[in-house]
């Protein structure tokens, strides 16, 4: 019936969900797996849309939760049979792109920036400090690693070769998840996944990307003019409350700018 009624025939329907910030950090509207779940269902299952549109705009983060991310999209996607095209912002490096990497289609602007597919493990020490200040660090432990990287101690040979074997094993599995999802479409560049990063345009051409192109216009060219945006994203509360959850939104908004610093934003 609605099919003969002109003005009930309102056109497909793409869900967009909007993936801001970095990932697996505390506060409102973080990325995680937890925070994201029932957004990711309600996108991919609420009225068989025609597509979900994932906007990606993050730095990267926790190695877990952009696993944990990526496999949920790809997870519902088989489920409902609605394929996923991401749409990268500024920037969707390390995590982000680990993300990016579980749509079917990548989409970029020109300034677009991708990839950083590395690991990176960053601390620092104190010792010195200690020492010139007179102060005694006193640490027992039961089992010899587990004070492992104690940034009050001088680092040490095995706390390095631990730490990069982890590491290591950490990157591998991320350059896994790449090659699993992008295959014969990534480039024969030694430099891919090094931690490397590519502007829009060039992550096309070393296959990290599919296309130059924004969201609306790409899915109006995919799927008519009538095509219509249900925007999924977490809520936010008007006022957040005082005292420690305060002192941990700034704490997280700092981090997250750290973050987004690393590439120049």
């Amino acid at each position: 019936m609605k099919n003969w009624i002109p003005f009930l025939n309102s056109g497909p329907v793409v869900s967009v969900v909007r993936l801001q910030g970095a990932i697996g950090m505390a506060g409102r509207g973080a990325l995680n797996d937890t925070t994201l779940a029932p957004l990711l269902e309600r996108a991919f299952r609420r009225g068989k849309p025609a597509a979900v549109a994932l906007e990606i705009n993050s730095p990267g983060g926790s190695p877990v939760q952009s696993s944990l991310i990526g496999a949920r999209v790809r997870r519902l996607s088989e489920e409902t049979g609605v394929p996923v095209l991401a749409f990268v912002e500024d920037v969707a490096a390390s995590g982000g792109y680990w993300i990016a990497s579980a749509a079917d289609e990548i989409h970029v602007d020109d300034s677009s920036i991708l990839g950083s597919i590395g690991v990176i493990s960053a601390s620092f020490g104190a010792h010195v400090f200690l020492t010139r200040q007179g102060i005694e660090r006193r640490v027992h432990t039961a089992g010899q690693s587990k004070s492992m990287l104690d940034p009050f101690r001088p680092e040490s040979e095995e706390d390095v070769a631990r730490l990069e074997r982890l590491l290591g094993q950490l990157h591998q599995t991320f350059i896994a998840q790449v090659k699993a999802r992008r295959g014969s479409k990534l480039a024969e560049d030694p430099a891919l996944f090094t931690g490397e990063i590519w502007l829009g345009r060039s992550a096309v051409e070393v296959g990290l990307a599919d296309g130059v192109g924004h969201l609306v216009p790409v899915l109006k060219a995919r799927f008519g003019d009538k095509v219509k945006f249900r925007r999924y994203g977490p809520r936010r509360r008007l006022l957040p409350k005082l005292g420690l959850s305060m002192a941990q939104e700034v704490l997280s908004g700092i981090e997250e700018r750290a973050a987004f610093a690393r590439f120049g934003l």
